[in-house]
C-alpha cells in the first residue's frame, strides 16, 4: 500500500540496479542468509534477510551488518546510494561507504504505536549522516527543517493515468459487486491511525450507506473492528486492483483519528481518490486541509455528525462538474515523474558535492588548504585573530565589500579556541575543550550555514555527586535522584525548591544560587565547581556567572534551551576554512600582530585579542581564566553516558570530562576524552567578571574608543563573557557599522 517507494524505485531502475532491503524474517537455520526476490519490474530486486528466530536484538544487528557487508562485497562494484525510509535500518548500515545517503522521512514514526524506543536516537544519527532529506508532507517538513540544511518537502504524487481508469468502463471486483447502496470506501493500512469509532458511528447513522474498507489490519485485534451489516472489511489488495474498486465508490473516506500518529501524515490517498473522479471526506488532517481543503470535492469534518453531513454533501455532487475540474487542475502537476526528477536532481547534486569534497576512507576530515599571504605590503583591512569574530569580519569584508583582507593568528591554525582536529586514533576532538553551538538567532544560523552543514545535537550534562550522575542544570530528575524523592510535577518541584531557597540581596554568584535553591544544593553543585573554574569563591564573582545556569522544575535535561542546537557536520575547522577561503583574503598563521603590523600598510585594523595586550598593559594586566586539557584515547566505544560529566567536588582536581564522539556523532571502535583543568596562566579563555576588573577594562575601553581606525571585537577584546553565537552576532553588527565608512569595492565584491 506504500506507493512512494515503489514508484521511485521503478524510475531509478531505468538506469541502474535497485535493491530493496526488506524487514528481516525469522528462520530455523542456525546461520543468517539472504533471499533474492526479483520484482516484476526490470532491475529491481528485493533482499530478504533471514535470521535465526532465537537471536537477541544485538545479535540481529550484528547479523544484518554481516549480511549487508557480504552483499556489498559480492554484488556492488561502486558505492551505492543508501535510501532510508526508516531510521531503524540505519544502525546496521551506517558504516557502508555510500555515494550519497538519503533519508526519505514519510512520517513521524516515533509517534506510532509500539515504536522502538531507539528510533529517536537512530533518526538523529541518520539525519546527521544524510546528504539529502525529504519529507512526505509540508507539516512534517516544518517540524524537521531545522534539523538538516538540505531538506525539502515532497508530498506524495499520483499516477493520474492509472487511477483515471476508474472513470471509464471497468469490471467490478466480485467481492464488491454484490454490495448495494451508495458505497463509501477506504483503502490503506488499518491500524491505530484509523478512527474505528468514527467508522462505526457513520455506519450506524446511515444504514443505507455501505462502507467498504480495503487493507491489511495491523496492531489492532480483529475483534476490535466495528461489525455492522453495512461495514465490509475486504482485506488487502494489490495496487493494480485499486481503480476497479474505486470505480464502484460514490465517495472515498479518510477516517483518520486525530492523534500523535497522524499529526504529520500527508496521505497519498487524497490525490489518488480525486484522480479516480471520486469525492473525498476526511477528518482534519493538517496537510489534507492545507492542500485540498478549499476544493468542493473534498469535505473536512472533525466529528461524527459533521462527517456524516459532509458525506451526504459530496454524495449529492454530480458525477461530472466544476468540482471535478477543480480537483483535476490541482493534481495535474503532481506526477511521480516530476517528483522523481526533482528528487533525482537533489541526489545527483549531493553526489557531486561529495566528490568535490574528498574525505579519506577512515573518515578523517582534513582542513582545507589555506593560502599563505603573498608579497603584498598593503591591505584594506588587517584582522588580528582567526576565531569566530575575526573569520566572520574577514569573510564579510571580502565577500560583501570587496576589501583586500589580511587575516593573521599567532596560533598555527584558524578557528581560535573552537579549533578541532583528528587525533592519532582518527577521532575528531576539540583541542581546547568542548564547543557546543546553540543560538536563538535565525540570522546567525543562516549566516554560518553558508559554510557548513549541521549535525543536530542537544547538549546534556551530568554532574558526579554523592556517587550519582545527575542532570545539570538542576531539574526535577536531579532533585528526585539526589534526595530519593518522587516529585511528580513542576508544582511539587517548585515547592521543594522554594522551601530551601534563602532570601538574598542578589549581588554575587553565591547570592543567585542560594536565593534559588538554598545552601545545600549550592554547596553540592556550585561552590566547589566555581572555585575550581574561576579560582575564586562564588561570593567574589559577579552574579552573571552562575546566572548563566538556570534551575528547572521540569524534567527537561537539555543544557541549553535555544531554538537551534547543532554541531558543524564536518567540524569547526572545516567551517572556518570555508569562511576564509576567498580570493581577497590572505591568511598568515603562527605570526604575531606586532611583527606583521611593522611590515604591512592597512587602512583599518580589527583586533580580537586581549585588549590590554594591544595597549601594552598600560593600566596593568586584565585577569583571564585559562584552561589546560589532558587528552586520552581509550580502547572502548563509549567512556561515559553523555558527552560531558562535571565534577563539582574540590576533591577532584579537574572540572569535567568530555567525550568527543558524543558531540560529533563519529563512529569509531575507540573513544577520545579530555580532562579539563582551570588555571590562572596560559591561553586566555574567560574574562573574570568582577567590579574591580571592569574598572580597569573601562580605562582600556576609553583608549580603544579613541582609535577611529581600529575596531575591538570579541570576548577578549571587549572583556565580556560571550557565547560563540554572540561573538558572531557582534561581528556581523560591527561589519554593518564599518561597511558604510570603509566603502565598497564593487569590482571586487562577490556576494556569498
Amino acid at each position: 500500500m506504500i506507493q512512494r517507494p515503489q514508484h521511485l524505485m521503478r524510475r531509478f531502475a531505468r538506469d541502474r540496479r535497485v535493491y530493496v532491503w526488506e524487514e528481516p524474517i525469522g528462520c530455523d537455520h542456525p546461520l543468517p542468509y539472504l533471499e533474492y526476490h526479483p520484482f516484476p519490474q526490470d532491475d529491481v530486486i528485493a533482499l530478504r534477510p533471514r535470521l535465526p528466530h532465537w537471536w537477541s536484538a544485538a545479535e540481529r544487528e550484528t547479523g544484518l551488518a554481516a549480511l549487508l557487508d557480504m552483499f556489498v562485497a559480492s554484488s556492488l562494484t561502486t558505492p551505492p546510494i543508501l535510501w532510508f525510509y526508516t531510521p531503524m535500518m540505519f544502525g546496521f548500515a551506517q558504516h557502508v561507504t555510500a555515494a550519497a545517503v538519503v533519508y526519505d522521512c514519510m512520517d513521524e514514526l516515533s509517534a506510532f504505536k509500539f515504536a522502538d524506543p531507539a528510533l529517536i536516537a537512530q533518526e538523529s544519527a541518520l539525519i546527521a549522516r544524510a546528504d539529502v532529506m525529504f519529507t512526505g508532507g509540508q507539516s512534517l517538513f516544518e517540524a524537521k527543517k531545522a534539523r538538516h540544511n538540505n531538506i525539502r518537502a515532497f508530498p506524495s504524487a499520483v499516477d493520474v493515468a492509472h487511477f483515471a481508469t476508474a472513470r471509464g468502463a471497468i469490471a467490478v471486483p466480485a467481492d464488491q459487486a454484490t454490495i448495494t447502496g451508495p458505497i463509501l470506501g477506504f483503502y490503506g493500512v488499518i491500524d491505530e491511525r484509523i478512527d474505528l469509532a468514527l467508522i462505526d458511528a457513520v455506519a450506524k447513522a446511515r444504514p443505507d450507506w455501505s462502507l467498504v474498507l480495503i487493507g491489511p489490519v495491523a496492531k489492532i485485534a480483529a475483534e476490535d473492528l466495528p461489525r455492522r451489516a453495512n461495514i465490509h472489511w475486504l482485506g488487502g489488495r494489490e495496487y493494480d486492483e485499486l481503480p476497479a474498486y474505486l470505480a464502484g465508490w460514490d465517495a472515498a473516506l479518510m477516517p483518520f483519528a486525530i492523534n500523535a500518529a497522524t499529526r504529520f501524515i500527508s496521505p497519498t490517498k487524497t490525490p489518488e481518490y480525486l484522480g479516480a473522479g471520486v469525492p473525498v471526506v476526511s477528518t482534519p488532517i493538517v496537510d489534507v486541509v492545507a492542500q485540498y481543503g478549499d476544493l468542493d470535492g473534498v469535505g473536512i469534518a472533525a466529528n461524527a455528525d459533521a462527517f456524516v453531513a459532509e458525506c451526504a454533501r459530496v454524495l449529492a455532487l454530480p458525477v461530472q462538474g466544476a468540482w471535478r475540474d477543480a480537483a483535476d487542475a490541482v493534481i495535474a502537476d503532481m506526477s511521480w515523474d516530476k517528483t522523481f526528477a526533482e528528487m533525482s536532481e537533489m541526489v545527483s547534486s549531493a553526489i557531486d558535492r561529495k566528490r568535490q569534497r574528498v574525505v579519506p576512507a577512515n573518515d578523517v576530515v582534513t582542513a582545507p588548504a589555506i593560502r599563505a599571504s603573498d608579497a603584498r605590503r598593503d591591505y584594506d583591512v588587517l584582522v588580528v585573530g582567526a576565531g569566530f569574530a575575526g573569520a566572520t569580519l574577514a569573510e564579510r569584508l571580502a565577500s560583501q565589500s570587496g576589501k583586500r583582507v589580511l587575516l593573521i593568528d599567532r596560533r598555527k591554525h584558524v578557528g581560535g579556541n573552537a579549533y578541532d582536529e583528528h587525533d592519532a586514533a582518527g577521532i575528531l576532538i576539540h583541542r581546547y575543550g568542548p564547543h557546543i553551538f546553540h543560538t536563538n538567532s535565525d540570522e546567525i544560523v543562516q549566516y554560518l550555514s553558508k559554510f557548513t552543514k549541521w549535525r543536530p545535537y542537544e547538549h546534556r550534562v551530568l554532574a558526579a555527586v554523592r556517587d550519582k550522575l545527575l542532570p545539570i542544570p538542576i531539574n526535577r530528575t536531579t532533585i528526585n535522584g539526589l534526595y530519593g524523592l518522587d516529585l511528580q510535577d513542576d508544582a511539587q518541584a517548585a515547592a521543594f525548591l522554594a522551601a530551601r531557597a534563602e532570601p538574598r540581596d542578589i549581588r554575587t554568584s553565591e547570592d543567585v544560587v542560594i536565593a534559588a535553591v538554598g545552601q545545600e544544593l549550592y554547596e553540592t553543585f556550585f561552590r566547589g565547581y566555581t572555585r575550581k573554574q574561576w579560582g575564586l569563591d562564588p561570593s567574589e564573582l559577579d552574579k552573571s556567572v552562575t546566572a548563566r545556569v538556570p534551575t528547572r522544575t521540569s524534567i527537561d535535561d537539555r543544557y541549553f534551551l535555544d531554538s537551534f542546537q547543532a554541531m558543524p557536520l564536518d567540524g569547526y575547522t572545516r567551517m572556518f576554512g570555508n569562511m576564509v577561503d576567498h580570493d581577497l583574503i590572505d591568511v598568515e598563521l603562527g605570526v604575531d600582530f606586532r611583527d606583521v603590523a611593522d611590515r604591512v600598510t592597512v587602512g583599518h585594523t580589527i583586533f580580537t585579542g586581549p585588549v590590554d595586550e594591544y595597549f601594552d598593559h598600560r593600566f596593568g594586566a586584565l585577569p583571564y581564566r585559562c584552561l589546560d586539557f589532558h587528552h586520552e584515547t581509550h580502547d572502548m566505544e563509549q567512556f561515559q553516558p553523555v558527552a560531558v560529566v562535571n565534577y563539582p567536588s574540590e576533591d577532584t582536581p579537574y572540572t569535567r570530562i568530555t567525550e568527543y564522539k558524543q558531540l560529533t556523532g563519529q563512529v569509531h571502535k575507540q573513544t577520545s576524552i579530555s580532562y579539563e583543568y582551570s588555571s590562572a596562566t596560559g591561553n586566555p579563555y574567560y574574562p573574570i567578571p568582577r567590579a574591580d576588573n571592569q574598572a580597569v577594562y573601562k580605562q582600556y575601553e576609553a583608549l580603544a574608543d579613541a582609535l577611529p581606525n581600529v575596531s575591538f571585537v570579541g570576548r577578549l577584546a571587549t572583556y565580556k563573557y560571550y557565547n560563540m553565537d554572540q561573538v558572531v552576532g557582534q561581528a556581523l553588527a560591527t561589519y554593518r557599522r564599518l561597511a558604510p565608512r570603509l566603502g565598497v569595492n564593487t569590482a571586487a565584491a562577490v556576494s556569498v
